[in-house]
């Protein structure tokens, strides 16, 4: 039986695989059942691997807008971050966001992403799936001794399942949640198992 294409797990590969906040929300969101379903199975595929890494800046965002958007209790959104924090969490320090910082400067990103692509460069990851970075795009870790980084996004379908995915463009989450409240947000396809 061939999984559903929200099921379909991305390879694992060595190193470390950092989740993006916007990962996390959707694995929560109902709202849109692909994007929920694949970023489930990407984050279990990562916790069964013994891979998945998040930051102190992701638990955070995630728990306030995950309580702000009222998808969970507070006691729920802290419930999933105590088992998320059994994983390897990179905490902030004054050197990472200075780091952080140049590499925003350097690289032109929002000031939030580059925190969290220096938080999976310091953890000497090779995956940071991001709905929000550019798909596909490098960073070299060589000054903190890793692997090179690279970004997926895991809601892109490979070429031969496309067909029976969402017909639309990804939209960020916060996108979504305006359309939502403006009333502005069409039907969707969703796959079929």
């Amino acid at each position: 039986m061939t999984p559903s294409p929200a099921r379909a797990v991305l390879p694992i590969e060595p190193g470390g695989m950092f989740f993006d906040t916007n990962i996390l929300i959707y694995a929560q969101d109902r709202a849109d059942p692909f994007k929920q379903l694949r970023a489930q199975a990407t984050m279990d595929a990562a916790i069964k691997a013994d891979r998945l890494v998040i930051s102190t800046q992701v638990m955070q965002e995630f728990y306030a807008v995950a309580v702000r958007k009222r998808w969970m209790t507070p006691a729920q959104a802290h419930s999933l971050l105590v088992r998320l924090a059994e994983h390897t969490v990179v905490p902030a320090s004054a050197d990472s966001v200075l780091r952080g910082v140049a590499l925003q400067q350097r690289e032109q990103l929002s000031i939030w992403d580059a925190l969290v692509v220096q938080a999976a460069l310091d953890a000497r990851c090779s995956v940071l799936f991001s709905e929000d970075l550019q798909e596909g795009r490098r960073y070299d870790s060589a000054a903190v001794g890793g692997p090179e980084l690279r970004v997926i996004n895991p809601f892109n379908v490979p070429a031969p399942v496309q067909g029976l995915a969402v017909h639309e463009a990804p939209v960020p989450y916060g996108a979504v949640a305006k359309q939502r409240r403006t009333g502005r947000l069409g039907k969707r396809a969703v796959p079929r198992a």
